[in-house]
């Protein structure tokens, strides 16, 4: 399974996207599932109460759940970036988890955040 990135989701929903339709097609082509986990589902649905939007194909996605092992895989990998001098977002610590927890591929837009993760930690990146 792939998991996708907030950044990634958002260029698939948004109608006029280049990029979307690159994503699209790199996944589809990959054969793979799809998935996000509920940390990013919860981004998506704050940006979209905030302006006010709804989405319903975005609830239908399957949602990986964030549980006590990815807490404790989160932890570590928060503490050993933060000891390197590398900062990170806790959130991305805990999206990592998840992926590395179920030997998923994270499919992100914006990988500077999760390049250091991959490079650290076992952490595979799908990219298109």
């Amino acid at each position: 399974m792939i998991l996708l990135d907030t950044d990634a989701i958002i260029e698939l929903l948004e109608k006029r996207s280049k990029i979307g339709e690159e994503v699209y097609s790199s996944l589809i082509s990959s054969g793979e599932p799809i998935g996000t986990t509920a940390i990013n589902l919860h981004e998506l649905l704050y940006g979209l109460k905030k302006y006010a939007k709804t989405l319903k194909e975005l609830l239908q996605m399957h949602v990986i759940d964030y549980t006590k092992e990815d807490a404790e895989l989160s932890s570590q990998i928060e503490l050993g970036m933060e000891r390197a001098g590398m900062a990170v977002r806790r959130a991305d610590t805990m999206i990592a988890a998840i992926a590395i927890n179920h030997s998923m591929k994270l499919f992100t837009l914006d990988t500077k955040h999760f390049e250091p993760l991959s490079k650290r930690t076992a952490l595979r990146l799908f990219s298109h």
